[in-house]
């Protein structure tokens, strides 16, 4: 199944909004009617791109808002760029998240101890391509890296898009240390960093900071799938979570609606316009003494 997007608002404003339709043009939700498995005999998943790689807008599926689109992050009411820490320039990989996943806020992790961020699972695609915004790819799942958020689990799959010429030579963790040497370590570097310029401190580890197979990657994948199951079904308390859907059964989810709804939740959006311009700053780097 293909995807398109349609855009709404003014790219890089607070109205900005990417909305989801499927091959038949139905309006979907990225959240919560992309099948995670893109092939599930094959362990194929599907992901849902948020950031392009080198970009810096930090753009994210909006779990609370009706029929989940992907809009930037707000931040003292503007929207939000992630900083470049030196070396780094922007996101160092395809950024975004594997749908019909949920990482619940409830659920102590028990290699972690701590629970989850409340989020889908997070994505790094790692292939030669840089997508584009929005676009939804098929990947294989390579490792995973246990990131603690301000004492949250927050996972990030390591993957690569199936459809990538690297893909045929990528097939475990092990693989990508072998192959792009250097690449897991900057990893690591990044998500320890990148909320240093706003005035936290660095992001801590799970497994001291080293990165599990593919095997782990795929249980724990299929484990927060087992909780959004929970969440579309109203098993799990969603808070200000929104599971508002078009193709999930209404006897499997009380949060369906029908097309011509989710048309007019579209509708109430403003229209597309010219994109707001990036401020000169993001393109500053930032430096500071590790200690």
């Amino acid at each position: 199944m293909s995807y398109t997007v349609e855009e709404r608002g003014d790219l890089h404003s607070l109205t900005y909004r990417l909305f989801y339709k499927n091959a038949d043009g139905k309006v979907v939700s990225p959240f919560h009617d992309i099948p995670m498995y893109a092939d599930e005999g094959q362990n194929i998943f599907h992901v849902v791109i948020e950031v392009p790689r080198w970009t810096n807008a930090k753009m994210e599926i909006s779990t609370t808002e009706p029929l989940n689109p992907v809009k930037q992050d707000v931040k003292k009411g503007k929207v939000r760029y992630v900083a470049n820490v030196f070396p780094h320039k922007g996101y160092i990989w395809n950024y975004g998240a594997i749908p019909q996943t949920w990482e619940d806020p409830t659920h102590k992790d028990p290699d972690t101890g701590h629970v989850g961020d409340n989020d889908p699972i997070d994505v790094c695609e790692i292939g030669s391509k840089v997508c584009s915004r929005g676009e939804v790819i098929k990947v294989k799942v390579l490792g995973i890296l246990a990131m603690i958020d301000e004492g949250e689990t927050d996972w990030k799959v390591i993957v690569i898009n199936v459809d990538d010429p690297e893909a045929k030579d990528l097939n475990n963790i092990s693989d990508v240390k072998r192959l792009k040497p250097g690449y897991l370590d900057a990893t690591v570097d990044w998500f320890r960093r990148y909320k240093v310029p706003d005035g936290k401190p660095e992001n801590q580890f799970g497994f001291n900071g080293e990165f599990k197979d593919k095997d782990f990657a795929i249980e724990t994948i299929k484990t927060t799938n087992k909780f959004w199951k929970a969440l579309i079904s109203q098993q799990a308390k969603p808070g200000e979570l929104n599971c508002m859907n078009t193709t999930i059964s209404p006897d499997d989810s009380p949060c369906h609606v029908s097309v011509d709804q989710a048309k007019a939740i579209i509708e109430k959006t403003s229209p597309s316009g010219a994109a707001e311009a990036i401020p000169l700053s993001v393109d500053k780097s930032f430096y500071y003494e590790r200690k």
